[in-house]
C-alpha cells in the first residue's frame, strides 16, 4: 500500500460521516490523486470484515453486508398489559376454551379487538376450535408461553379463586349463570397499569 493509499485510508477511518473525493483532496498534499486511491481501497477491501462502499458522491467505510448479522442487538421490551387486558386474560385462563361473546358477558363491557391482539401477539393466547353452534364463533385458549411464563404445567394449575380473592387481586360482581370469575369493574380503555405484564396477576401477597 502506497503513502496516498494509506493517507485516504486514515482520512476515510477517522471521518464522521462519507468523505467526497473532493473533501480528500483539500486535506492531501498537493500531488495525490485521492480518487485512484479510492479505488485502489475498494478493491483492497472488497473481500475484508469492512468494505469500502460509494454513497452518492462520498465513500465510507462500512461493514460487509454478510456480516451486518453480528452487529445487531437483541433487546427485551418490557410491555404493560392494560387492566382490560389483564381482565381479558384471566377470563381466558380460567374459562378456556372461551368465545369473545363470553368474555364481553362476563366482564360486562365489549372487549376491544386490540386488546386480544395483543395478547396473540405475546403468545399468550391463541385461537382454539371453533363452537359447534350457529355461526360457529371461534374460541381463545391460553398457550404453553403462557404457562411457561407462569411456571404452570398446565391452566388446572392455576391459583383458586380463594386464592385470588384473598389476596386482594378480585372483587366479586354478579355474573352471567356458568360465569364465575369475579373481576373489578374496569372500561376497555383503562390506562396501563403500573408493573410488568400481568406480573401481579397470580401472585399472593
Amino acid at each position: 500500500m502506497d503513502t496516498q493509499e494509506r493517507m485516504v485510508e486514515a482520512l476515510l477511518f477517522a471521518s464522521s460521516g462519507p468523505m467526497s473525493v473532493r473533501e480528500m483532496a483539500q486535506r492531501l498534499p498537493r500531488g495525490c490523486d485521492p480518487a485512484e486511491a479510492v479505488r485502489a481501497l475498494a478493491a483492497r477491501y472488497r473481500d475484508r470484515g469492512v468494505v469500502l462502499e460509494k454513497l452518492g458522491d462520498a465513500w465510507a467505510f462500512r461493514t460487509a453486508p454478510d456480516l451486518s448479522f453480528l452487529m445487531q442487538d437483541e433487546t427485551v421490551e418490557s410491555r404493560r398489559l392494560s387492566r382490560a387486558a389483564t381482565e381479558t386474560l384471566a377470563i381466558i385462563a380460567y374459562h378456556q376454551p372461551v368465545t369473545r361473546a363470553e368474555i364481553e358477558e362476563i366482564r360486562g363491557v365489549a372487549v376491544s379487538r386490540g386488546t386480544l391482539d395483543q395478547l396473540i401477539e405475546m403468545e399468550w393466547v391463541r385461537m382454539g376450535q371453533r363452537r359447534m353452534t350457529p355461526g360457529r364463533p371461534a374460541t381463545f385458549v391460553v398457550t404453553e408461553t403462557f404457562l411457561d411464563h407462569f411456571g404452570l404445567e398446565s391452566a388446572r394449575d392455576l391459583p383458586g379463586l380463594s386464592e385470588l380473592r384473598a389476596a386482594g387481586l378480585l372483587e366479586s360482581r354478579p355474573q352471567a349463570e356458568g360465569m364465575q370469575v369475579p373481576l373489578v369493574p374496569q372500561d376497555e380503555d383503562d390506562d396501563l397499569d403500573d408493573g410488568s405484564p400481568a406480573d401481579d396477576l397470580f401472585e399472593d401477597d
